[in-house]
């Protein structure tokens, strides 16, 4: 709703430019003559001009969202272009003057008739869209660039007819109140050009700061390929969904904290919760061609969202993999939805590589712009849901566990469908991070690095926002209590280490820790070492650590860095990079 009001009030401030000038004169032309016959087809005309304009742009903008890691570049140089114009009239009079001198010939030849025509009318709306290019251009570019966060669709429409509807109010008021809002207009000129140059200079400096990788946030704001909480949270927002959780975005519950499962209702009725979601708003599709409602036609569906660093995603996914394969011909189709939390896992080469080392065959729809999560109100990873073959989700699981329930659902609906199938489960296996948790000996919780959610970090003063800072870690931590040790650069979702020699430490209690880890900006790995209770692990070492503690970041993903083979109890954490440009992002336990 709010987006609408800001896109109206958009429309409306384009007349304070002075780039308007051009058009009054042949809306003045039409002062005086009947509303219906002359100045509304002249309003029509000149809202029609928009529409196909910004449709144009929202097809392109999709394209340029499908480009992924290209298309992030691309965007910027859009959003730069956009800057530059609001900066500078005259550029954007250059980059508008084809539209401009077709607008003035239409105007002409249009306005030589000055009867009350409809047609006439309507031409001059039309010319009075293309003259006003110069001014509108910028603007309904950033209206459009932002739209794109939510791809061309219904609401992209609303939002250019609101602002069509904005332009056209100054309009009306111009043909209504003639000259008095032209003398008025000129006086408010001078302040309209600044507004517009301080929003340009503002947008590049935006761009620059994201070019130069200083917060991988700011690009939320404004690219089409952007990334992070920031956007989501916005987009969410903006569209009237539910937000995630907002003191944990990424949820991950067991069934027994209020999952409904199978055994809460008896075999035959599982009731309807609704139809399944159209899933046509991924930026690409993996290991398949796009789905849609005829393609699944017939077929039990189950959609997993989930997303390649978290590790209740991963341990799911065995029993995942394995229904995939076990009803493949009987009619199941398991369609992974990726909706990434993390800003590397928007990349889809990334995706596209954990999912070979995951050996994940079935299709996968990327949910960069989490369309898919909306259309489904979703707010868990992982989330499972469960449809029969008449479209409608009969059942739905958020988190880890109830396996052998969901399992039961599915042969349940395969049943329905017609199916013969037996009542054996599968015996899935699962071992190295997929490995079930002790969940009886896990007392510490997920934790973030990024200070936009950081938890227990101590001293709690001493986080320094955006900056490069020096952090010593006090000499004892209290249960999940850490911090920092060295020089690093604290951002919005991650940490990175500024030089050689920088530590975390983690005071903590569960059979296994888990870090989600890039390397350096370059892509060059890092090497690391890790302690507990100031030891070399030596057997309890996690799969990506040697015993002696040393490893290697090589890849933006979650690595396993303790997995403890005795008695669990409180034990003190600390991972050393020896070479600098390491991000950290998250810690996870098992």
């Amino acid at each position: 709703m709010w987006l609408l009001v800001l896109a109206y009030l958009g429309g409306v401030l384009t007349i304070v430019s002075p780039c308007i000038l051009p058009v009054l004169p042949f809306v003045f032309a039409r002062t005086g003559q009947p509303f219906v016959k002359s100045g509304l087809p002249l309003l029509v005309g000149m809202a029609l001009t928009f529409a196909l304009v910004a449709t144009l742009a929202a097809v392109g903008g999709g394209w340029v969202v499908q480009l992924n890691q290209y298309g992030r570049w691309l965007a910027l140089v859009f959003v730069a272009l956009f800057g530059l114009t609001l900066l500078l009239p005259q550029l954007a009079e250059r980059l508008t003057r084809p539209l401009v001198a077709a607008g003035s010939r239409l105007s002409e030849a249009a306005g030589a008739d000055s009867r009350p025509r409809p047609g006439a009318s309507f031409l001059i709306g039309v010319a009075t869209g293309l003259l006003w290019a110069p001014c509108a251009g910028p603007i309904l570019g950033l209206l459009l660039t932002g739209a794109a966060l939510q791809g061309a669709s219904i609401e992209t429409t609303l939002l250019l007819l609101a602002y069509a509807a904005g332009a056209a109010t100054s309009l009306a008021l111009a043909l209504l109140l003639g000259g008095k809002v032209f003398t008025a207009m000129k006086r408010s000129i001078g302040a309209g050009e600044w507004v517009r140059r301080g929003l340009g200079a503002a947008m590049l400096a935006g761009v620059a700061a994201i070019a130069l990788g200083l917060d991988t946030g700011i690009l939320a704001k404004f690219s089409t390929a952007s990334t992070g909480g920031i956007e989501q949270a916005l987009v969410e927002k903006l569209s009237g969904k539910s937000p995630r959780n907002t003191e944990s975005p990424a949820v991950q519950i067991p069934a027994s904290e209020g999952a409904m499962t199978v055994a809460d209702k008896t075999p035959g009725t599982l009731p309807v919760e609704g139809q399944l979601p159209p899933l046509d708003g991924a930026v690409q599709w993996l290991n398949s061609p796009p789905l849609d409602a005829q393609a699944l036609r017939g077929k039990v569906v189950l959609v997993d969202f989930w997303t390649y660093s978290c590790i209740n995603c991963l341990r799911s996914l065995p029993y995942v993999k394995a229904w995939a394969e076990k009803y493949r011909d009987q009619g199941l189709v398991v369609i992974g939805v990726h909706a990434p939390e993390f800003a590397f896992e928007r990349n889809v080469d990334n995706v596209s590589k954990a999912m070979k080392e995951l050996g994940i065959n079935y299709p996968v729809a990327i949910d960069n712009e989490f369309k898919i999560w909306r259309a489904f109100d979703n707010q868990y990873w992982p989330a499972h849901y469960f449809a029969d073959a008449q479209g409608r989700i009969r059942f739905h699981h958020f988190g880890e566990g109830a396996y052998d329930e969901s399992e039961r659902v599915i042969q349940q609906l395969l049943r329905e469908a017609g199916s013969k199938v037996s009542d054996g489960l599968i015996n899935a296996k699962a071992d190295g991070v997929q490995m079930a948790p002790d969940s009886n000996e896990v007392q510490s919780p997920e934790t973030y690095v990024g200070y936009q959610r950081a938890e227990h970090f101590v001293p709690d003063t001493a986080l320094v926002p955006d900056k490069v800072a020096a952090y010593n870690p006090p000499k004892q931590l209290a249960l999940n209590d850490w911090s920092f040790g060295g020089q690093w650069h604290v951002g919005a979702e991650r940490a990175t280490a500024s030089a050689p020699a920088c530590r975390i430490v983690y005071r903590f209690h569960a059979r296994d820790l888990h870090l989600v880890l890039g390397p350096g900006a370059d892509g060059k790995p890092v090497r690391f070492k890790v302690l507990i209770d100031g030891k070399a692990p030596g057997n309890d070492h996690g799969m990506d650590v040697a015993p002696d503690g040393s490893g290697t970041v090589t890849d933006q993903r979650l690595y396993q860095l303790v997995r403890q083979s005795g008695g669990v109890e409180d034990r003190t954490f600390s991972i050393e990079f020896l070479d600098p440009g390491a991000s950290a992002y998250a810690f996870t336990f098992g």
